[in-house]
């Protein structure tokens, strides 16, 4: 289901990622249209370290999404910032909310310093509040005129994970 990212899943997330739907749901950044060259260049070895741990969501032998982890820096080192998003023709399937269970679990079990896992999504994305309902994400936030999306200042909603307390 996840995996890291190797140069032969270019197509397959070119073609995934350079969708009008996928990417009006997307913080500014993500390139559009989605080239073979910037695919290319994301499953490539050499990525910035600002990006955190990237996973690429497979399906059939195809990766038709991304989710990844970057935890914060400083004195919220704790943190860590969930990002995802999926190909168009898999929506719905429950496939995301299964990615998000499992980085989720990774996190808490390879990441013993963070107690809290946290999804900004524009407010207008109800699939992907959906998605975080789904793995057991709360709504935490409601952020008004917190992002830029197209030139537009927009809504975001942030959900968090807690890290249960063991005793």
């Amino acid at each position: 289901m996840l995996r890291a990212l190797v140069p032969a899943d270019a197509e397959s997330l070119r073609r995934h990622a350079d969708d009008e739907a996928v990417w009006r749901n997307l913080f500014e950044g993500f390139p559009r249209p989605y080239t073979l060259e910037a695919a290319q260049e994301w499953c490539g070895p050499e990525r910035d370290e600002l990006f955190g741990l990237v996973w690429g969501i497979e399906v059939e032998h195809n990766v038709v999404g991304c989710i990844g982890l970057r935890p914060d820096h400083a004195g919220l080192r704790c943190n860590a910032e969930i990002g995802y998003w999926l190909g168009q023709a898999f929506w719905r399937r429950g496939i995301a909310s299964e990615a998000l269970d499992l980085v989720t679990h990774w996190a808490w079990a390879m990441r013993p310093e963070l107690t809290r896992l946290y999804a900004p999504i524009f407010a207008w994305n109800e699939g992907s509040q959906a998605v975080a309902r789904k793995a057991g994400y709360t709504l935490e936030a409601h952020l008004p005129q917190s992002a830029i999306k197209a030139g537009r200042v927009i809504d975001r909603v942030q959900y968090a994970a807690y890290r249960r307390n063991v005793v």
